[in-house]
């Protein structure tokens, strides 16, 4: 007898994407322990200039600024008994072009579904407090990474707190590793590393820690701060790449170019980790209030 299955709503590599990098780890995760108990399928959400070449083919695309690709999805959903879940990774940002066909999709599945807000907002206008709150009343079930957002959606959206479930984002488990060989690794022994890591945006203001290093220098010398990560796409098509050049002038400026390297790629998880162990301090200094994680 076939396996009931769980269909994801998720960005999925080789999407370059934070929720595509947790949703792949997620669902591999799961599949490790739980393969005999239901099969789970993909829906990859794209955009229309999108063309990715997904290693295992996704059983859905959902075309997310394309509103007939909602009312398929929602047709093709239908047709398919045997998806007894629907798990949507939510960020309000990729179905911002067509939100109101989204919420039409979200009311008009009849499977189970499960919301995981990878953002919640504090201190929601009306329209989006009664989206959300739209959400939760179509959802079996909504997910959060943190108490604080927990809390969020029950003063702030008043969601009955028995409907959320406090799901802790997670990290891989790693061996503990020598740091100085790793360091040697990456040719940057004998450094004291700092570094941040993600998409390269202005909500990041890494200038904060670029204005700091100079007094930092003083004190350490051998500091090295390491800025990983590409500029956001999104950033890029807008912007270009007008906030690294304001970030590379800083550093020119305050004559920082010993002192700080460029890792300007969407790194595979291993080279990550192995950059994230060499770190010596962690810097996270973003401009957003509302990153709860």
């Amino acid at each position: 007898m076939a396996l009931p299955e769980i269909l994801v709503l998720t960005t999925y590599p080789p999407r370059e994407c934070g929720i595509a990098t947790y949703t792949h780890d997620l669902i591999e995760a799961i599949q490790s322990k739980y393969i005999s108990n239901f099969t789970i399928q993909i829906c990859a959400l794209e955009n229309s200039q999108d063309a990715y070449k997904y290693p295992n083919k996704p059983t859905f695309r959902l075309i997310t600024d394309q509103k007939k690709s909602y009312q398929n999805l929602t047709e093709e959903i239908a047709r398919r008994p045997e998806i007894k879940l629907v798990l949507i990774e939510h960020e309000f940002g990729l179905f911002e072009a067509e939100k109101e066909a989204f919420d039409t999709f979200v009311r008009s599945i009849n499977q189970a579904i499960i919301i995981a807000f990878h953002t919640v907002l504090p201190r929601p206008n009306p329209e989006l407090q009664a989206r959300v709150i739209s959400f939760a009343q179509h959802a079996a079930a909504l997910i959060v990474m943190t108490q604080t957002s927990s809390q969020m959606l029950q003063d702030d959206y008043n969601i009955d707190a028995d409907k959320i479930h406090v799901i802790p984002h997670g990290t891989h488990l790693i061996a503990h590793t020598n740091k100085t060989q790793l360091k040697a690794h990456y040719e940057l022994q004998d450094r004291i590393i700092l570094s941040t890591f993600g998409f390269i945006g202005s909500n990041k203001s890494i200038e904060t820690s670029l204005y700091a290093l100079p007094e930092i220098i003083k004190h350490y010398p051998n500091v090295l701060f390491l800025i990983i990560g590409k500029t956001h796409p999104n950033t890029l098509a807008q912007d270009g790449e007008k906030y690294r050049d304001f970030l590379s002038q800083i550093i020119e400026e305050k004559g920082l170019q010993n002192h700080t390297k460029w890792i300007n790629s969407f790194l595979p998880t291993t080279a990550l980790l192995d950059y994230l162990s060499l770190t010596d301090v962690y810097l996270f200094t973003s401009n957003d209030p509302n990153q709860a994680v």
